[in-house]
């Protein structure tokens, strides 16, 4: 992983500027300052006990840090985990803070270890705890050699190496660190009703965790030229798995802005599925099967009962009602209000996963996972609902907050839905009425042609009889629907090109108030852009798409994570952070361009997503 060398800010930072530690059930983000600024225990969609990140210190952050202004910092993970190291340089000397959360099914425990690299550097560390998104201020007591903070049903307990006071509704320790002296700071998380346990050696602790992710990362099957950059993604897309019910958040954040300033701030904390065959894709192609086995669990759980209930968007154990408030205390990140925690969109109707379930379905099938003896009739019940409501306006693969449309995305997904479970019943011989099916396939892609096409300008548009072109459509190749050499396929892409790329990155779509009903404005989107350089590798564009995705991996911060989008002028990062769906793309592109690029050609045209079958 490169390491850039920065100024550590002691100001606010920016996205870019923090890092991703977590132990598969919750996460948090780490500033190059040295300050935890986000961390919801004990679960990813917990209330937030530091919610700095979308306010300032006083609504909770952790820091550890030189107490003089550091000359350098420098970050990175150790080796192939998710343990983070920053090692900060002073005009007295260096020091290294570890950064790590301990993998494990019984507790829930954040782990800050500082050791001294040169010279005697002093210290600063201050704890606010704020539980309930900065809105609580806990009740804090000693007991014995622990320090026990808590509020209603929440108890952090803090032992620390060094002496700790409190001072001003937060808790404090300076001390100095001289070169190979090694302090200790376990933040333990329990319900307030729990009995305290002992604190966890951090040393022992930090050899366990170091050497679980060693195991987990040697399991990676990409040998490829990207391999750092994949297996960074990997990690990442693990530590966003909430390891109990097998499920993935898009993002481990809430509310970060995808304008600055901007409103659309929205809560990413649960799992869509809309991103089910990206997730799928990427842990199957890498050799992921049992991550990949649990996802589909996780899936076939959360879509069980009345097909027209489907969500397009659940909880971390399939929950579904997903109430989105504003938490006006907040002021939000850089300003950007207001701050959201749940999700309305969990309401909307949305046609296109209909085609991501079945597809994913159909990939797990294809890459010869165990049989799940449910599936085929989950299948069969939700084509029985799309079958006569595939032609229902939608909210689209975007969730717009607009009136919905015939989005042409969508309609292509249900396309997928009933391509997919039509191969799955011919090749394995299921019960299944094929011929009808066949009949609404090829009905569905007539209307699209037909309708989802603008001769005038030879692209496919964003929603039947817009002008508007759409980002998702760059992914019509990939799903088979159109061949990449067709015309109407070629001159898509070409308008893309022409309409949606700014400063050589992609736009999802030009945000229209007409559209989404809202302010127009945000960053490039990183997922689009990857998409976009499959569109070359398929097209035999190879050059385009190597330059195209090593320039996009040049985006990704120190220690390679990446948001959801990216401000190029500026050259901000904007939106949730780290995002598993522009992750789960770089892998997909990376092992898209170690495959020859026919073999990917003939995928695309059997309708499979070329790079999970492909074998390197």
């Amino acid at each position: 992983m490169k390491k850039r060398r920065t100024r550590a800010a002691f100001k606010r930072l920016s996205i870019e500027d923090y890092a991703l530690i977590g132990d598969c059930h919750t996460a948090a983000l780490v500033g190059s300052n040295g300050s935890i600024d986000w961390l919801c225990f004990p679960r990813f969609d917990s209330g937030a006990c530091f919610a700095s990140l979308l306010g300032g210190p006083e609504h909770g952050r952790w820091l550890l840090a030189p107490a003089a202004k550091p000359k350098s910092v420098r970050r990175r993970y150790l080796d192939d985990s998710l343990v983070l190291t920053t090692e900060f340089r002073t005009q007295q000397g260096s020091v290294r803070v570890i950064d790590f959360m301990p993998t494990s099914d019984e507790r829930w425990d954040l782990v800050r270890i500082v050791e001294g690299l040169s010279g005697c550097v002093r210290m600063h560390m201050e704890l606010i705890v704020r539980f309930d998104y900065g809105s609580i201020v806990p009740w804090v007591r000693r007991s014995r050699d622990l320090l026990l903070l808590t509020a209603g049903p929440d108890t952090l307990e803090l032992a620390a190496s060094v002496e700790v006071a409190g001072q001003n509704m937060k808790t404090v320790a300076d001390f100095p660190v001289r070169k190979g002296q090694r302090e200790s700071f376990v933040l333990n998380y329990r319900p307030s009703h729990f009995p305290t346990r002992p604190a966890i050696e951090a040393f022992q602790s930090l050899k366990r965790t170091t050497a679980h992710w060693h195991r987990w990362s040697a399991r990676c099957r990409y040998k490829g030229r990207w391999r750092p950059a994949v297996l960074r993604s990997l990690i990442t897309l693990k530590a966003l798995t909430y390891k109990p019910t097998g499920g993935m958040v898009a993002a481990p954040t809430a509310s970060l802005p995808e304008q600055l300033g901007g409103v659309r701030n929205w809560d990413y904390r649960y799992c869509w599925l809309r991103d089910a065959t990206f997730t799928l894709n990427a842990l199957l192609l890498a050799g992921y099967n049992e991550e990949a086995a649990a996802w589909r669990e996780w899936l076939l759980r959360a879509v069980a009962g009345s097909p027209d209930d489907l969500q397009i968007v659940y909880g971390l154990s399939g929950a579904r009602r997903l109430d989105e408030i504003e938490l006006p205390w907040l002021p939000g990140h850089r300003r950007s209000k207001p701050v959201r925690v749940g999700n309305a969109a969990s309401r909307q109707f949305q046609l296109d996963v209909y085609g991501e379930v079945m597809d994913s379905l159909h990939l797990a099938r294809a890459a010869d996972l165990e049989p799940h003896p449910e599936a085929w009739s989950v299948q069969i019940a939700l084509l029985r609902f799309l079958e006569s409501n595939w032609n229902r306006p939608d909210k689209g693969l975007w969730e717009v907050r607009g009136p919905p449309k015939h989005f042409t995305h969508s309609k292509i997904m249900a396309w997928v839905a009933f391509d997919r479970a039509i191969k799955d019943a011919e090749k394995e011989r299921l019960d299944a009425p094929i011929e009808r099916w066949r009949g609404v396939r090829d009905l569905i892609h007539a209307q699209i042609c037909r309708k989802g096409f603008d001769a005038a300008n030879n692209t496919f548009v964003q929603s039947y009889g817009s002008t508007f072109l759409d980002a998702s459509l760059l992914l019509m190749p990939q799903v088979g629907f159109l061949p990449i050499e067709d015309e109407r396929v070629i001159g898509t892409i070409a308008a893309i090109e022409r309409r949606l790329l700014r400063n050589g990155l992609v736009l999802r779509y030009a945000t229209q108030s007409d559209v989404d009903a809202l302010p127009a404005g945000e960053g490039t989107f990183l997922a689009c852009s990857f998409w976009l350089a499959d569109c070359y590798v398929l097209a035999g564009r190879r050059k385009e798409a190597e330059a195209f995705f090593e320039r996009l991996l040049r985006i990704a911060n120190d220690v390679g994570l990446f948001a959801e989008e990216y401000d190029p002028r500026a050259k901000r990062m904007l939106g949730n952070f780290p995002q598993a769906l522009t992750h789960m793309a770089l892998v997909n592109t990376a092992r898209l361009l170690s495959i020859p690029a026919e073999s990917a050609r003939r995928a695309s045209a059997r309708g499979e997503r070329p790079a999970a079958h492909a074998h390197h």
